[in-house]
């Protein structure tokens, strides 16, 4: 592609910036540029030798308060959350159970291990039990002893099907079995649940319960870098075993800025006030309202710059509003049109079927070319399967109506053009569906 030399407007569809916190003005912003004046754009060194600051301590306990665990630990690269922090809690004798579907950075930590791996149909409830079973009963390979650990490593939702793990049964079958249990929330934190806290409260599932919750900044909340959370003791025996505290840069302070002023936007601020100057930890103020609440005025800097919009969670509230309905929205406009697409309806990621690979570049180019120019993501062989390239739609809160109607309008024409409206089941005119938007999104089950 040759470079025009000229800039265009265009609608983007591609892109994970979920609740539209990637913006240049508003609070978050005001609050980044207020800590670049104060903190400048590094913190010159890993966490373990002197690039700890006052900030990262107070985005842990923010963090911890945020998910509903004790204590959590920052990463300054959502990849290497994963590949480094893998290797620290399973080695030789450990099983690692995974579905089919998680991510490279699962697999790559995994194998950098060295634990036994064991993969399962994805989201197949049953093919886990009868895998659970097997392994257990049977041991470890040629000497059949015990497992030393089993861990279980899911995606709360699976960015490439827009699917979301069976937490409920996943959680029955823990019980169950006694095996640990991992989450990698890269995707769901933020986007789902009615208080944005990510599978666990979709599902209204108590996070303590989950052994680990694993997430990145760099989706909702429109910074970089990710997270581990869990027990206080797991935490920090990861902050001296993992590779991400003695070899990684520490996340920026402006990034880490960004993460402590989003998640504040999306719980509110409780006009709560220390009576200590010493900076908190995550257990110090885990308590002090009940899960899921406001974040407390004790864990956040203060010259942190605060909108009313922030203090009072309106904010967040609108833009966890706004992703719910869009996410509906464009999933059940699409399935309408007679498309077909993966997943559940309140996924923000929804990949809608090609099939033929040979009509992706022609699908991607004229969305591109179009009078207001769509950009979006094809996605083929070998990221998935050879009968299933498909174009990955990311919405946003930042999104409007007006911007999925166009959406709508350029999918069905390219759906005619192309061939694609292979679905079965009740269709409506792309007329009645922007006019019943509301009553399509608020339509109970799948519409």
């Amino acid at each position: 592609m040759i470079p025009s030399g000229t800039r265009t407007r265009g609608l983007n569809i591609s892109s994970y910036n979920y609740l539209g916190f990637a913006q240049t003005r508003g609070g978050c912003a005001d609050a980044v540029e207020a800590c670049i004046n104060r903190y400048g754009v590094s913190a010159c060194g890993t966490r373990l030798e002197g690039g700890s600051l006052d900030l990262h301590t107070q985005a842990e306990a923010l963090v911890a308060r945020f998910v509903g665990q004790e204590d959590s630990m920052l990463c300054s690269m959502g990849f290497a959350t994963n590949s480094t922090v893998i290797p620290a809690l399973v080695g030789k004798g450990s099983l690692v159970i995974s579905d089919e579907l998680n991510h490279a950075s699962i697999r790559f930590g995994v194998r950098l291990s060295g634990a036994n791996v064991r993969t399962y149909k994805h989201n197949n409830m049953k093919a886990l039990e009868n895998l659970l079973r097997e392994v257990i009963s049977q041991g470890q390979p040629k000497t059949h002893r015990p497992w030393k650990k089993i861990l279980l490593i899911v995606e709360g939702l699976f960015s490439m099907e827009g699917t979301m793990a069976n937490l409920p049964v996943i959680m029955e079958l823990k019980k169950k079995y006694k095996f640990y249990l991992f989450i990698d929330e890269a995707h769901s934190i933020g986007a789902l649940g009615p208080h944005g806290r990510g599978v666990a409260d979709y599902f209204g599932i108590n996070p303590r319960s989950i052994d680990i919750l694993m997430g990145t900044f760099t989706k909702s909340f429109g910074a970089a870098g990710g997270y581990i959370s869990g027990s206080r003791a797991l935490v920090d025996r990861l902050r001296l075993s993992a590779h991400t505290g003695t070899y990684t840069e520490s996340m920026s302070p402006p990034v880490v800025m960004q993460v402590i002023a989003s998640m504040a936007s999306i719980m509110g601020i409780s006009p709560t006030l220390s009576s200590s100057a010493v900076t908190p930890r995550a257990e110090d103020t885990i308590d002090m309202e009940p899960f899921p609440g406001k974040a407390p005025m004790a864990i956040l800097p203060s010259w942190m710059p605060l909108s009313p919009t922030m203090v009072d969670g309106s904010d967040g509230s609108m833009r966890l509003r706004r992703i719910a309905f869009n996410s509906r929205y464009l999933n059940r406009g699409l399935r309408k049109l007679g498309f077909i697409t993966y997943g559940c309806d309140d996924s923000p990621v929804v990949p809608l079927l090609l099939f033929n690979p040979g009509k992706m570049a022609v699908f991607s180019r004229m969305m591109r070319t179009r009078q207001v120019p769509i950009i979006v993501v094809v996605v083929a062989y070998p990221a998935t399967p050879l009968v299933t390239s498909r174009v990955r739609f990311c919405v946003s809160a930042a999104h409007t109506k007006e911007d999925i109607d166009m959406l709508l309008t350029a999918c069905d024409e390219l759906g005619d053009l192309l061939d694609l409206k292979q679905g079965q089941g009740d269709r409506w005119p792309l007329k009645e569906i922007i006019d019943r938007a509301v009553e399509l999104v608020n339509a109970p089950g799948d519409a």
